[in-house]
């Protein structure tokens, strides 16, 4: 390990042929680290590939001395705290206490706090880790910063990992230090406040995905609903009336009816909140009143429901792929040829049936790849390399194209069986015309939004128009008169 840590990963400085490191100038400024576990171990190493001097405490150097690069002094915490002016605490709460004994050296220091409680500390004190440290050190300048840095970026640099680096301080110019030193080790500093805000900042490691909570629950609800549906007609019911055990496609079967289903419902709900944004404005008649919150969370949320709205329909195209290789399929296809034998039929050609399939599996091709460019599009790197207008283009306008050919893909699936008795099993209608519901209604209220009447007016809303009393702008072209009130 002491070889594989001797040099930083990432140097200012060109090295020569054997690999070694430059040697560091002495008027390099000094940093102090307080702590040898491995996020220290990490931040020495970026610190001394970017020009710092570093200088480590240790309660034990000699047995930590090896995990440290070559040009990083390891030594004793009262000698670590004695010359640098700003020192990186990296302990954890509960061993502040054991550095009170150095309290006078650090005297007028800075005191850069980089631990992260656990999520059940993070409930039990309502003081932050930053604000504890500064209440045990009052004649030092507390700075929370680098929490959000994992160890695996400190050493890889920022390309592999996350650039921001979130600072907070009560001293403006302890912040502006730390901001210096953060751009010098190639990361991006960003103001979070007072050191009131720590508690805030400490929070964010401790959230798992926390904008994707809600569209999972959601998308695992209507998973098994769905699916408990499709159990129920295509396993359950056969095993009640017919006495036919055909629990072997709870597997493959059920599930790959159940994603299509989920897919389709789940890319209705990108644009349902948006037909009913537009209504409330049309009602309103401004646009300067907020939405409900329910509703300005459900569009906030659009983007991750579109992206599981894809990976359910990857998957249903995949599981179709897998469905000619069941044995039950194969089996299926060999009844199939004995009573063809049976019945001296030479051909079973429907020419509706394979017209139908081939229409089928083209729309659905299609709606796939529509899916697999929103997708793309949504990732940050191809967002960012797009205007708005593109973005608006490939986002509102394709997505819409999309659903409009899921749309026809579920009908050509269903065909005429919505209108056969004996596709209702337990008197429960076949599940495409369920899932056709919702995505019917919204292409209906598209239409509607799309007449002249209702664009126009939505239009001019959009850019500021108001109904009553305010200020009243005119599109080009409109000859109106329009009234010229303010309350400004």
């Amino acid at each position: 390990m002491s070889g594989e840590m001797d040099k930083p990963l990432i140097s200012r400085r060109l090295v020569d042929s054997d690999g070694s490191l430059a040697e560091v100038p002495k008027e390099a400024p000094k940093v102090g680290i307080l702590g040898s576990g491995d996020f220290a171990r990490s931040l020495a190493t970026r610190l001394v590939g970017s020009g710092f001097s570093v200088v480590v405490g240790s309660r034990n150097p000699k047995r930590t001395a090896g995990l440290f690069p070559s040009l990083a002094q390891v030594t004793f915490q009262e000698e670590a705290v004695s010359s640098p002016e700003v020192i990186f605490v990296a302990v954890f709460r509960e061993h502040y206490s054991s550095l009170c004994s150095l309290a006078d050296q650090l005297a007028g220091k800075i005191l850069v706090d980089v631990s992260n409680p656990t999520e059940k500390e993070h409930l039990q004190h309502r003081q932050s880790n930053a604000e504890y440290l500064a209440s045990l050190f009052p004649a030092c300048t507390v700075v929370k910063a680098f929490n959000v840095i994992s160890a695996w970026a400190l050493q890889a640099g920022p390309r592999d990992g996350n650039r921001q680096v979130l600072i907070c301080s009560d001293q403006p110019e302890a912040k502006r230090t730390i901001s210096e030193m953060a751009r010098a080790m190639g990361f991006t500093p960003l103001d979070m406040g007072s050191l009131a805000s720590a508690r805030e900042v400490e929070a964010i490691p401790l959230r798992l995905l926390p904008s994707w909570k809600v569209p999972t629950l959601l998308a695992l609800g209507l998973f098994v609903c769905f699916y408990t549906y499709n159990f129920i007609r295509d396993v359950l019911q056969p095993y009640i009336r017919k006495d036919e055990n055909k629990f072997y496609k709870m597997p493959l079967s059920v599930v790959n009816t159940t994603l299509p289903c989920v897919a389709y419902v789940l890319l209705s709900l990108v644009y349902l909140p948006g037909m009913l944004a537009a209504a409330l404005q049309l009602r309103r008649g401004t646009k300067y009143q907020r939405f409900p919150d329910w509703l300005d969370h459900w569009l906030q949320h659009r983007k991750q429901i579109g992206l599981l709205s894809f990976f359910f329909a990857m998957l249903h195209a995949l599981y179709s792929f897998c469905l000619p290789l069941r044995r039950s399929h194969r089996y299926d296809l060999v009844n199939l040829a004995v009573k063809q034998v049976l019945a001296n039929k030479s051909r079973l050609w429907v020419e509706e049936e394979v017209w139908r399939m081939e229409i089928y599996l083209s729309l659905g091709v299609l709606a796939l790849g529509m899916l697999s460019l929103l997708a793309v599009t949504s990732l940050p790197s191809i967002a960012n390399s797009l205007n708005w207008k593109e973005f608006s283009f490939v986002q509102s306008t394709l997505g819409f194209v999309a659903l409009m050919l899921s749309t026809m893909h579920t009908l050509t699936y269903g065909w005429t069986r919505a209108f056969e008795e004996n596709h209702y099993k337990f008197y429960l209608p076949p599940t495409f015309t369920l899932t056709l519901l919702l995505p019917c209604v919204i292409i209906l209220a598209k239409g509607l939004f799309l007449l002249p009447c209702l664009s126009r007016r939505l239009t001019k809303i959009r850019r500021g128009w108001e109904k009553d009393g305010a200020v009243k702008f005119m599109l080009p072209g409109d000859h109106t008169q329009g009234e010229k009130t303010s309350h400004v």
